[in-house]
């Protein structure tokens, strides 16, 4: 092997290295803004209709430079005087409907409310697993990475099983590297509700009040109990 062969295998190798460097950067390290999910006509009106049942109405105006949209919520089931001040009524829970689903896209859509949440947030949703992409923007004066943004990404599994719904943390990482269960608290791959329900306290009243929790590829349903 003489020098030419020396040099092109070194200068092939730099190559290689900063296209990697730049891509693993790119991808992981200072990542660009989400798009925010556009829904079809059809898929507003299907969240219109969850979100009435919920006491939400869904109105939406126009685009604003900002790339986000603005909504307006009052529920089409209130009732108002003449004088546009709203009826009293009395509380029922006949006929009220305690199951709650959405699709992936319904939330990722309701993320862009009135807020660019949606260009820095995403939520996945797979078979017992949400997911979440989130970008952190970093102020000028922050050392070494001023004016980037870092991407962050977390997954929680969540299902339901023995009567109890089973939330589980399955990790979170940081530029593309994953964060140590130790600087997690210890919480990785633990069911949160077995290991802090049984005290009184947020855990054990949050599973106490679901009867049922499903996380579907795309969809996500829970009911709650009376």
């Amino acid at each position: 092997m003489n020098w030419t062969h020396v040099l092109l295998i070194v200068f092939i190798t730099m190559v290689i290295t900063i296209v990697g460097t730049y891509w693993v950067l790119k991808t992981h390290v200072f990542a660009s803004a989400f798009i925010p999910v556009s829904l079809s006509t059809k898929e507003k009106q299907t969240l219109e209709a969850k979100l009435d049942k919920l006491g939400y109405g869904y109105t939406q105006g126009t685009q604003s430079p900002s790339y986000h949209q603005e909504y307006t919520y009052q529920s089409q089931d209130d009732a108002y005087y003449e004088d546009g001040f709203l009826q009293p009524e009395p509380y029922t829970e006949a006929g009220a409907s305690r199951e709650i689903s959405f699709t992936e896209r319904e939330l990722n859509a309701l993320l862009a409310k009135n807020t660019d949440l949606a260009r820095k947030l995403a939520i996945d949703l797979d078979e017992g697993l949400v997911s979440a992409k989130l970008l952190v923007p970093l102020a000028e004066e922050f050392p070494v990475l001023g004016g980037k943004t870092l991407r962050f990404n977390a997954g929680v599994g969540m299902a339901y099983r023995n009567g109890k719904p089973v939330i589980v943390l399955n990790g979170i990482s940081m530029m593309g590297a994953p964060i140590p269960n130790a600087w997690l608290g210890g919480l990785k791959n633990i069911d949160l509700v077995s290991e802090f329900g049984a005290d009184p306290g947020f855990w054990q009243s949050f599973s106490e009040g679901i009867e049922h929790i499903q996380v579907s590829n795309g969809r996500i349903t829970i009911k709650l109990r009376e």
